[in-house]
């Protein structure tokens, strides 16, 4: 039998999960550092913006700038950990032995890493969507907020929490088979 397709599709998963987990820690370390760095300098960008408004009245909405990228911030280390956790469940598929409780487990903190993701989208998009207010009054921004409810998201969490059940059943029924012989 050709296990070679097979190779090839766990090793462009291991690929695709280190990728995302370098891409969130990139966005992680850049939202800890502008994070503080918009804050610090709060009196300055709000300053450019009034001048850039025309108006010196202009007051540009920082703290909900500062309260979107703090929200960014733990949806990125929800992501990291989450390919990380999918980085471990590739690895037992190709070690030949998926069904362990450990990948029950895996699956089930997945799943709540996604929730986590898709409950932290809510006050983002709130926090937006305020941000998106402030840049209509501006005649030069352009600044649109697409949020809503995210069915795809939703139907994620709980595929990963019935896999977690079947890896779970899958990981019991073996050790009952495996004690009987």
């Amino acid at each position: 039998m050709n296990d070679r397709p097979n190779d090839l599709l766990l090793l462009a998963g291991q690929v695709l999960a280190v990728l995302m987990q370098i891409f969130m820690a990139i966005g992680a370390i850049a939202l800890i550092v502008a994070t503080p760095l918009l804050l610090i300098f709060r009196a300055d960008v709000i300053a450019e913006f009034a001048q850039e408004a025309g108006d010196p009245s202009v007051v540009f909405p920082l703290l909900q700038l500062a309260g979107v990228m703090a929200i960014g911030l733990a949806i990125v280390v929800m992501l990291f950990f989450f390919f990380g956790t999918l980085r471990r469940i590739i690895a037992t598929v190709g070690q030949g032995d998926p069904f362990v409780p450990e990948n029950a487990a895996r699956l089930s903190l997945m799943g709540w890493l996604m929730l986590g993701v898709q409950l932290a989208l809510l006050p983002a998009v709130a926090l937006g969507l305020s941000l998106a207010r402030y840049a209509d009054e501006m005649d030069d921004m352009n600044f649109t907020v697409d949020g809503g409810l995210d069915l795809t998201g939703i139907l994620l969490v709980i595929i990963l929490f019935i896999l977690a059940r079947v890896f779970k059943r899958g990981a019991a029924m073996r050790a009952d088979l495996e004690g009987t012989v």
